[in-house]
């Protein structure tokens, strides 16, 4: 029972089996799970993200121990935290979700300096902390974005 949760949560329900782009599949799960935070306060938002930044942690440590690779690409919970790192900078709305996830996955995929380091540390924070990393960088450049043409 145990292992199918883990599998469901750490493939983002199922959409890291998609076998075409994994990675995008499950950031779009990140920006449903988003939509979810619309109506909190964003000290609230920030506290939610920190707890499934320390959940994803885990679940991805547990699901690399399942099936027995490292950063194996049906593992996406890490793009969806990586996308909610995102948004944190601005309010959510579709403008900022649409540039938001253009941003997350440019960042994901080109992993700029330090970002493709970060894949090396050990367990789930290896394959947790660059996608956050990514995350960073892309809500910042979507803060900018926000900020420069109000939106």
């Amino acid at each position: 029972m145990k292992e199918k949760l883990i599998t469901l949560l750490a493939t983002g329900f199922g959409s890291g089996l998609s076998p075409y782009a994994p990675g995008t599949a499950g950031t779009f799960v990140g920006v449903l799970i988003c939509l979810m935070f619309i109506p909190f306060p964003w000290p609230l938002r920030l506290l939610a993200v920190m707890a499934l930044l320390a959940f994803s942690i885990y679940v991805a440590q547990q699901a690399e121990n399942i099936y027995k690779k490292k950063d194996d690409q049906r593992i996406v919970i890490d793009e969806i935290i990586g996308f909610q790192i995102t948004m944190l900078p601005v309010g959510i709305n579709v403008l900022s979700l649409c540039a938001g996830f253009v941003l997350f996955r440019i960042f994901d995929i080109l992993k700029p300096f330090p970002v493709k380091n970060l894949q090396g540390l050990p367990g789930g924070w290896g394959v947790v902390i660059d996608d956050v990393a990514a995350g960073i960088y892309a809500g910042a450049a979507l803060w900018l974005l926000v900020y420069l043409f109000k939106f």
